[in-house]
């Protein structure tokens, strides 16, 4: 049996069933999460102190009781923050657990030096500032934003309520730009069917973020994420 652990937002009621999704009929892989307090996306001292290590460690820690054998933040809060931050968290994750750790975004980026992806196109739910702050992250990173939707909201718990006719329409206006890729970067909206199922139409590769989250697990566990099937390249060896 194979135990994925996810660090969840404490607001976020789309990426457990996701993923439940996501693992449907593969019965050797369990997914097991634990919260800790999310409830805005926002620039402040106050939206971005949720993100502080020490919350984030101690759900870790509660994970390791389960004996998971990997550890994920599965939120991407890194996107705003920096790289840096995931990169720090996972070693912070290691450290007090002994259990391996990856990110969502660590995960985004990993797929993205693979497949050389280096223009990209985004779609949120974010506000306008955390939008830029954002694009501007993954320029220091060298990919290249050259199409970006966002809706304008601060309340994490509101993300889960968009439509997937909403965010397959995001991702149409975004893929009118040719990016190599176009990312939904959210863990709270509901894109992993609008991903799979755009990507099929549009011949552009579509990631979702809970499906980022859930192929970084598999390969920081030593899985190979192309048993999961149906849900786009993103699980794929390429």
């Amino acid at each position: 049996m194979l135990r994925i652990g996810m660090l969840t937002p404490s607001s976020n009621t789309v990426l457990e069933p996701a993923t439940a999704r996501l693992l449907a009929g593969h019965a050797g892989i369990s997914a097991h999460f634990s919260r800790f307090s999310v409830t805005e996306i926002a620039l402040d001292a106050a939206a971005l102190g949720q993100f502080d290590d020490g919350p984030i460690l101690k759900a870790a820690e509660l994970l390791a009781h389960a004996k998971v054998d990997v550890i994920a933040w599965n939120g991407t809060s890194a996107s705003w923050l920096g790289l840096q931050r995931d990169r720090d968290l996972v070693a912070g994750i290691e450290a007090a657990t002994g259990i391996a750790a990856s990110t969502c975004m660590l995960g985004y980026f990993d797929l993205f030096r693979a497949r050389q992806i280096r223009r990209l196109g985004i779609v949120t739910p974010y506000t306008a500032d955390v939008q830029r702050k954002i694009i501007s992250t993954y320029a220091a990173e060298g990919v290249e934003v050259v199409a970006e939707r966002h809706l304008g909201i601060r309340d994490n718990f509101s993300f889960g309520l968009v439509t997937e006719t909403d965010i397959a329409r995001m991702i149409e206006e975004a893929a009118e730009a040719r990016p190599d890729a176009i990312a939904i970067v959210c863990t709270n909206m509901n894109g992993a069917e609008a991903a799979a199922s755009a990507e099929a139409r549009l011949g552009i590769p579509v990631l979702d973020s809970v499906a980022v989250t859930l192929r970084a697990c598999l390969v920081r566990a030593g899985a190979d994420p192309s048993m999961i099937t149906g849900w786009g390249s993103v699980f794929s060896d390429g």
